[in-house]
């Protein structure tokens, strides 16, 4: 099943070439959790799903909390009222200033679906600010957003720091990690989808915290592009899988060209 978010570097596209490196386990941990890819595509007895975007955590938290009512409640948001550049911006402004949980993370979702290019991006003041996107019927994803609902009766939602979740795992979990890449180039980065970065310290350690787990009985498998610096990082790895990827989301829609990226394994044994 595909997410109900759009999200740069949706995993998507390369879900069987993740599933067949992931081994079974008692419980999959996922500390960057994204829109989700993976654990809609996998069946693990449960889940434990984190991410540092709080707006991303509550949106899922309200839907499994409420299901299809909040579906319902968000439908409102997709007409052709409210597809125009003065009410987008709007409703920008809204989600930017309320304090309402389950109304912001309504419009999360509609931000998400009329925004441009399906980017997450937020200034320095922690405000949203992708552009209107144009588009002329955006997608209202009741069928993919139920599926989610549904497949989080055995979930657990956490807004946390991906060193604090890692730390919760224990021998005979499975973490999945697919953090924000490293830059091809210091132009080419989405780093910025929540408020802070994460830079080559914080790759370091999520190689080193990857080592560490193995060693405790708990399987890791971390998604990055293929550079020199990850190659260096990731060389304690039991096992690296290196391929060519399609990208999506490019402000230049003439050159969405392949990068090379690695799935890493990190097992002991």
């Amino acid at each position: 099943m595909k997410p109900f978010l759009k999200w740069a570097g949706n995993k998507y596209q390369i879900i069987d070439r993740i599933k067949a490196i992931l081994p079974a386990g008692n419980r999959l941990i996922e500390p960057f959790l994204g829109s989700g890819a993976v654990f809609l595509n996998t069946e693990y007895p449960e889940y434990l799903l984190s991410d540092i975007n709080t707006d991303l955590i509550n949106l899922y938290r309200t839907l499994q909390a409420e299901g299809e009512s909040f579906i319902d409640y968000c439908r409102q948001f997709f007409s052709g009222e409210n597809n125009r550049t003065e009410r987008y911006y709007e409703l920008r402004d809204q989600f930017n200033c309320t304090k309402d949980v389950r109304l912001k993370s309504a419009l999360f979702l509609y931000l998400n679906k009329h925004g441009y290019n399906g980017l997450c991006r937020y200034n320095s003041s922690s405000k949203y600010n992708v552009p209107y996107g144009r588009y002329k019927r955006p997608y209202f994803p009741e069928k993919e957003m139920l599926y989610f609902y549904r497949k989080t009766q055995n979930a657990v939602f956490r807004n946390e720091d991906f060193a604090a979740i890692m730390q919760q795992a224990r021998p005979g979990d499975v973490v999945y990690c697919d953090p924000p890449y490293v830059p091809l180039s210091d132009t080419a980065n989405f780093t910025n989808y929540s408020s802070g970065g994460f830079g080559f310290k914080e790759q370091q350690l999520l190689a080193d915290l990857a080592q560490e787990l193995a060693q405790r009985g708990v399987t890791v498998v971390i998604s990055n592009h293929d550079t020199e610096f990850i190659q260096q990082a990731y060389k304690s790895a039991k096992l690296l899988d290196f391929f060519s990827v399609q990208r999506f989301i490019s402000c230049d829609g003439a050159n969405r060209n392949k990068a090379n990226e690695v799935l890493a394994l990190f097992a002991g044994g």
